[in-house]
């Protein structure tokens, strides 16, 4: 018999999973190329050349014992001093490798810090709409998940809302930008007013909140669009990043956190970390994509690809009537669903047209559904005569 508390999170399953699964079903029924698969945000854009011939240099070139061995529980010392200093020379800060912690990605990166800074009833609040695995991640560790909301039409962080859910019980705020799903940047002075709440509550509550920037998508971003080094807005950020969608490695599980030095408490939660990633079973990110990362520092996946998908979606979608959110970033289009229960929306997308969306609710904020399209431009094109038919079918406006 399993756990009462894996009950629950069998339960509540990701949606975006079980969507993903749906779709393999339905393209082994009607062929890949007839199924419009848009639930998973899988890169479609190939990892740069650079990162096979680090791998094929590493593995030819140095000591198999140090590539396969173990390190640091932080990660190989070389690494971080070397992607410290990358950080340093984009955002002017003065990072040292004893500043990084390499993770299995991004999420691994994220169970981490929780379990290094909840205590059992412990809040968390993030924005919606927001990546629904946040409130496991929080259960996890027995804190408590706490919605902030955001602007509806920019979908940016409500900082008056913020300060209203801040409270004594407040560990931590985890935002993210650019935001999964809805593809928005945060700009700066938004920002700026959120850690103004922040620092407003420190000051009330005589504890230390920390801003947890969850930025797997920094790198892809459209248009000139700028994505704001947090710690330098909020003392008590602690960054978390992964190269699954810069370098399109998902599979491979690699990422890091910035524990900055100025961070309250930042030798302690160092420590910490370090602990909490054995005790969870990472004992340290994988050896040999630590040191491929390493070596393809700056480069980064075809962005272009993406804004083809992008423009091209943007353009018919709203020659079609759909309302959405431009994106600036990442890769996710957020559509406003054109029935109040946007399930039956994906329901009929799915069995009429065999294109797969994910349900708004999933992500926090129901009467919306993503759109994933990190996919090829022909499963783009494809599937735009079946959104002209749902257009019309629910009569929306041109």
């Amino acid at each position: 018999m399993i756990s009462r508390k894996m009950q629950s999170y069998v339960a509540g399953s990701s949606a975006i999973r079980a969507m993903f699964e749906e779709g393999r079903r339905m393209a082994a029924v009607y062929g890949p190329d007839k199924v419009y698969d848009f639930s998973l945000g899988n890169p479609n854009v190939p990892a740069p050349d650079a990162v096979r011939e680090a791998i094929v240099g590493i593995v030819t070139q140095e000591d198999p014992v140090l590539v396969h061995g173990y390190m640091n529980n932080s990660g190989y010392e070389d690494v971080r001093e070397r992607l410290a200093g990358e950080l340093n020379r984009r955002y002017g800060t003065d990072y040292r490798a004893e500043h990084l912690m390499m993770t299995v990605g991004a999420a691994g990166g994220l169970n981490v810090i929780l379990k290094t800074i909840l205590d059992p009833g412990d809040e968390v609040i993030t924005v919606t709409p927001y990546f629904g695995e946040y409130r496991s991640y929080v259960s996890n560790y027995d804190g408590v998940l706490v919605e902030a909301a955001a602007d509806p039409v920019t979908f940016f962080p409500d900082p008056e809302d913020l300060g209203r859910k801040l409270n004594p019980r407040t560990k931590a705020l985890i935002l993210n930008s650019p935001n999964n799903p809805t593809g928005v940047v945060y700009p700066e002075p938004v920002l700026r007013a959120v850690a103004e709440r922040l620092e407003a509550a420190e000051r009330a509550f005589g504890h230390p909140i920390y801003l947890i920037s969850d930025e797997p998508y920094r790198e892809i971003v459209y248009d000139g669009a700028q994505v704001p080094w947090l710690p330098l807005l909020y003392r008590d950020t602690i960054v978390g990043t992964s190269y699954s969608k810069s370098l399109s490695l998902p599979g491979e599980r690699i990422g890091y956190l910035v524990i900055p030095p100025d961070l309250a408490d930042a030798e302690e939660v160092t420590a910490a970390a370090n602990v909490a990633g054995r005790i969870l079973g990472f004992v340290n990110a994988p050896s040999l994509m630590q040191r491929v990362v390493a070596r393809c520092c700056g480069e980064k996946a075809d962005v272009a690809f993406y804004d083809r998908n992008r423009k091209l979606l943007c353009d018919a979608l709203a020659a079609d009537g759909f309302t959405f959110v431009k994106p600036e970033g990442a890769f996710y289009l957020w559509i406003q669903s054109p029935t109040a229960d946007e399930r039956t929306f994906v329901k009929d997308a799915k069995e009429e047209e065999r294109i797969l969306l994910v349900q708004g609710r999933s992500f926090g904020c129901s009467g919306w559904v993503r759109l994933a399209y990190c996919v090829s431009h022909e499963t783009v094109q494809n599937a735009l005569p079946g959104f002209e038919r749902l257009a019309k079918k629910y009569e929306l406006s041109r």
